[in-house]
């Protein structure tokens, strides 16, 4: 009997810990023990997922983001604070350090309670700026919420990401408007390809202090349109991520069921409902890893059957034809690669399927790459129940010796990064299996060449033995000086 309630409790832990392909353990950074009850209805989604919650006060003198030098939880949420920073267990340095470990960081901002300068230090370093004010806002005077910000302007009402950059997965698109109440803008570097903008502000969005006198009127705007980004996701190299909202209560329960109206709305002063919670469940679940997650089941390559007339497709002495990941090949075999990948869905995994317009790339590369191809899915070898896809490409091997790699490289925005290298050896042809002369057609001139000087050689030779010799010579004798003696 205690067996079996302990393969249940095992089975009940492998099943809550999979809901993240990285891990269950949130650490929620909350200064005021009374703002838990705002975020009622998030913590229950994310305890109904599977996340074991722990909620420290960032003054906690015990409270660390590391145990025995490794990162002590998965995910870390940060929620505003109105000291100058979240102390020194938390500084800018320890976060990054947080993130290079592995582990993933959801920061939420607000401007009613200002933005402490640690955050603007930490942000930088993904190369994230906000406003120089500490309560700059976001206001939009077209696109608010009439019921709550009728005279402020302060409440955006956005669709979510609908991004029209092809081949990228949306993780993010829900139906309905969400709100943004008093949101913080971020402004994007342009230099760092592992940043991406979820949701940008409409054109017609700017950032304003609502402390500076309004006498003076705008005349140095931090950014505008576009150029402002309200919920930004950054992903590491090591494909830790961490994701930047810029209206902490976009979370509270508050908007989770709140209606609002558009200006020149039709639905009158019963508005519509936000789209506030799904949205913060996509918001959420990406970031701490349970969409967009990649996974390298297997990766082979062999020798390919060749039907090249006149070539047979051999390696080295130690490899045969069905050996799988042999060491060295020789110059201009025909190779078979394969990778199987899945994607993490939330629960389990799923065949992995790249977006319309995307191609998964496979480079057979020295210094350089020698050949670059699109691998395609192999039907004959998909099997549901695998839950994954079986990439497939086949080449011939370039004309050059050497040291050579497999090279699988596929980054992607809100995708985990997959790279998979195989190292290699090519070598040239053997001497005993270089084609014969006789069926080049290219030597045909030369074969004729020595085979015509060999017959000439023989015919000379034959006319020289069997040719018949001249006549006998007359031998002269001449007689002395001055006739007989």
């Amino acid at each position: 009997m205690r067996l079996r309630l302990f393969g249940l409790a095992l089975g009940l832990l492998g099943f809550v810990s999979a809901l993240s392909a990285q891990g269950q353990n949130l650490l929620v950074v909350i200064e005021d023990e009374s703002d838990k009850t705002k975020y009622s209805q998030f913590w229950s989604d994310l305890q109904d997922r599977g996340f074991q919650l722990s909620y420290r006060s960032p003054k906690d003198t015990t409270l660390s983001l590391f145990l025995h030098g490794e990162p002590a939880y998965s995910h870390l949420l940060l929620l505003p604070t109105k000291s100058k920073g979240f102390g020194p267990n938390l500084t800018p340095n320890l976060i990054v350090d947080f993130v290079n470990g592995g582990s993933n960081v959801l920061l939420a901002l607000s401007a009613e309670q200002g933005i402490p300068s640690a955050v603007s230090s930490l942000l930088l370093e993904l190369d994230i700026s906000l406003p120089p004010d500490r309560n700059s806002l976001v206001v939009d005077h077209f696109n608010y919420d009439t019921q709550s910000a009728g005279e402020k302007h302060d409440v955006l009402l956005l669709p979510s990401s609908a991004t029209s950059k092809k081949a990228i997965k949306n993780f993010f698109s829900v139906d309905g408007l969400v709100a943004f109440p008093h949101a913080v803008g971020q402004v994007l570097g342009n230099a760092s390809p592992l940043l991406a903008s979820v949701i940008k502000a409409p054109a017609t969005a700017y950032t304003y202090n609502p402390k500076e006198d309004s006498t003076e009127g705008l005349e140095d705007v931090f950014a505008t349109g576009a150029q402002l980004t309200l919920v930004s996701a950054f992903q590491a190299r090591n494909s830790a991520r961490f994701t930047v909202l810029g209206s902490s209560a976009a979370l509270e329960d508050k908007w989770f069921d709140a209606s609002v109206s558009l200006p020149g709305s039709t639905s009158g002063k019963s508005g519509q409902k936000t789209a506030n919670k799904a949205f913060a469940h996509a918001l959420s679940a990406w970031t701490f890893k349970e969409l967009g997650v990649l996974r390298v089941n297997s990766v082979t390559h062999r020798l390919a059957e060749d039907t090249r007339a006149g070539i047979t497709n051999s390696t080295a002495v130690s490899a045969a034809p069905g050996d799988v990941n042999p060491e060295i090949y020789r110059i201009k075999n025909r190779v078979h690669y394969a990778v199987s990948l899945s994607e993490y869905s939330g629960t389990h995994w799923i065949p992995f399927t790249p977006p319309a317009g995307d191609a998964v790339q496979l480079e057979f590369s020295m210094l350089s790459p020698f050949h670059r191809l699109n691998l395609t899915p192999s039907p004959d070898t998909a099997n549901p129940q695998d839950n994954a896809t079986l990439y497939t490409a086949e080449f011939v091997l370039p004309d050059q010796h050497g040291i050579f790699n497999f090279f699988l490289e596929y980054r992607r925005p809100f995708y985990t990064n997959v790279e998979e290298k195989r190292t290699v050896s090519v070598r040239h042809f053997a001497h005993d299996e270089w084609p014969r002369s006789f069926v080049i057609s290219a030597a045909f001139p030369w074969i004729g060449g020595i085979w015509a000087t060999v017959l000439g050689w023989l015919g000379f030779v034959g006319l020289w033995v069997y040719s018949k010799p001249g006549g006998a010579r007359r031998e002269l004798k001449v007689g002395g000086v001055g006739g007989k003696k």
